[in-house]
């Protein structure tokens, strides 16, 4: 078991993980490689409409379609990019503990601020399993974690039961990102946690309601599209004017529906098309939302201007 954080510590990471960090798509060429200049201009878009972190090579990212070679300059590129202007959150997760391991001990993490690792998928561990894994993540390197919690895509839960045990035993596991859709469990480690540890909404939808149980912001797919408006939205629910925090919510609820209603980043990438950011090009097995999908979000950016 860990020593507890410091104080200094505790203030670094919940200043600094804190209110709209956006998942960034990784954008492609219609030849399908990866455009680097497009994926340039969304990093500047974020810098200059109040987005408060980057989460570089999660899933919205599409991160199993790229090679080794590709992830490297993707991370490369947008760490150079940022410059510490804001922090980066690299996701390194895999559903083997020794790649991770590996992964964390032997990659270049210059400009790395903290590390997203998520529920070991398609193998399902128990959640003696579940802990073992960060366990032997958390012991392989001093960065910050970001525990992630998705169900729906790892194909098993982590209870709130097993999150607080490894938030009060690890000091450089310091936040979830909360994807189960489960109000309850979420606001039993909100509840419960030890100090230091942040929950994170990984759900634009109950972003807002997640705030007034005390969750500390969200991890976007949306900010990638509407950064200044929705990171508007996460400072005003954080300072508790959640009125106005509320109303920015409510304009926003039927793009958020729109954005996954043909898969993540599908929602994303056709909303980006249409604003002029990027080509509407994914890499199988996923394709683009459909034309349905995609005249719906016209209508709704046409709405919101």
């Amino acid at each position: 078991m860990r020593p507890l954080k410091s104080k200094s510590f505790i203030y670094m990471i919940q200043t600094r993980l804190r209110g709209m960090g956006v998942a960034l798509i990784t954008p492609f060429k219609e030849d399908g490689s990866v455009d680097y200049e497009a994926l340039l201009r969304l990093v500047d878009y974020q810098l200059q409409n109040g987005t408060d972190f980057l989460c570089v090579l999660g899933t919205t990212a599409e991160t199993p379609t790229l090679s080794k070679e590709e992830k490297e300059k993707v991370k490369r590129t947008v760490i150079d990019r940022v410059n510490g202007r804001i922090p980066i959150l690299l996701g390194v997760g895999s559903n083997s503990t020794q790649a991770v391991v590996d992964s964390v001990k032997n990659d270049d993490m210059t400009g790395v601020d903290a590390l997203l690792v998520v529920v070991p998928y398609y193998n399902k561990p128990s959640q003696e399993g579940i802990y073992q894994h960060y366990k032997a993540v958390a012991e392989a390197t001093e960065l910050p974690i970001v525990l992630y919690n998705v169900p729906g895509r790892t194909g098993v839960n982590m209870t709130a039961e097993t999150t607080l045990r490894l938030a009060r035993d690890f000091e450089n596991i310091v936040a979830i990102k909360e994807a189960s859709g489960n109000i309850g469990q979420m606001d039993e480690i909100i509840k419960n946690k030890p100090e230091g540890f942040d929950v994170i909404s990984g759900d634009d939808g109950i972003t807002f309601p997640l705030i007034t149980l005390g969750a500390v912001g969200v991890i976007s797919v949306l900010g990638n599209a509407f950064p200044a408006e929705f990171s508007k939205m996460n400072r005003l629910a954080l300072e508790g004017n959640y009125a106005e925090a509320l109303t920015i919510h409510h304009q926003f609820t039927e793009i958020i529906n729109l954005l996954f209603a043909d898969g993540n980043p599908a929602g994303a990438k056709a909303m980006l098309n249409i604003m002029g950011m990027c080509e509407n090009k994914l890499r199988l097995p996923l394709v683009p939302a459909r034309e349905a999908t995609c005249d719906k979000l016209r209508a709704a950016w046409e709405a919101l201007k």
